[in-house]
């Protein structure tokens, strides 16, 4: 049976939630933050990186969200949540699989880590109020009517991109984007989703 490390409030949930979407039996081993909202030392004795998500499946030790995502995809879900190889669709949403957790990160990241912080330089600042109002527009222009990033059907694209849009979303930069907010709100409304949270509790830590 596969095996997820899902560390608490965490990218670890979108596994679960693509795992509970496609009804894949699976075990949970999940892991509490450190007193510093730190992964504990005991994940480093699963996966050099100490970070979750990590899946084992027999003789398989994986990390990095989005290879798991494609794996289980691939190996469970027999392109259930992918458009079919060969579109123009499917590259697409390969595409939405690395954008999430890399070029749209990046200027979310920052500007929490600037709040977190007391703020950015000046120069620091501008790059990444410049680079956040693209990334956002980008991501509602895309969604445009919705319900989902491809259309009608939701698929892994979806699936990735939701921890970005709650982090994004605790850190108060959705407040003038209502067109993400609501996609968020329709993700977190799917059963998967819900099931996920059931089982291995929220995205998001609760506010202070």
């Amino acid at each position: 049976m596969l095996t997820v490390h899902h560390l608490a409030f965490s990218r670890s949930l979108r596994v679960l939630w693509l795992l509970e979407e496609l009804g894949v039996d699976y075990e949970l081993v999940s892991y509490t933050r450190t007193a510093e909202f730190k992964a504990p030392p005991e994940l480093a004795r699963i996966h050099p990186l100490g970070k979750a998500p990590v899946i084992v499946d027999g003789d398989l030790t994986l990390a990095e969200s989005s290879a798991i995502l494609r794996y289980i995809e691939n190996k469970f879900g027999s392109d259930t949540l992918m458009p079919a190889p060969g579109t123009n669709e499917r590259a697409i949403a390969e595409g939405w699989l690395d954008y999430a957790e890399s070029s749209a990160a990046l200027p979310i990241m920052i500007t929490l880590l600037g709040k977190r912080t007391g703020g950015l330089n000046e120069q620091m600042g501008a790059f990444a109020d410049k680079q956040l109002a693209t990334t956002l527009a980008y991501i509602a222009a895309e969604i445009g009517d919705g319900p989902f990033l491809m259309g009608e059907q939701l698929t892994l694209a979806d699936i990735q991109i939701s921890y970005l849009l709650a982090v994004a979303d605790k850190a108060g930069m959705l407040q003038d984007q209502p067109t993400i907010a609501a996609y968020l709100a329709r993700l977190q409304q799917q059963p998967g989703f819900i099931r996920a949270v059931e089982r291995g509790g929220p995205m998001m830590p609760p506010a202070h």
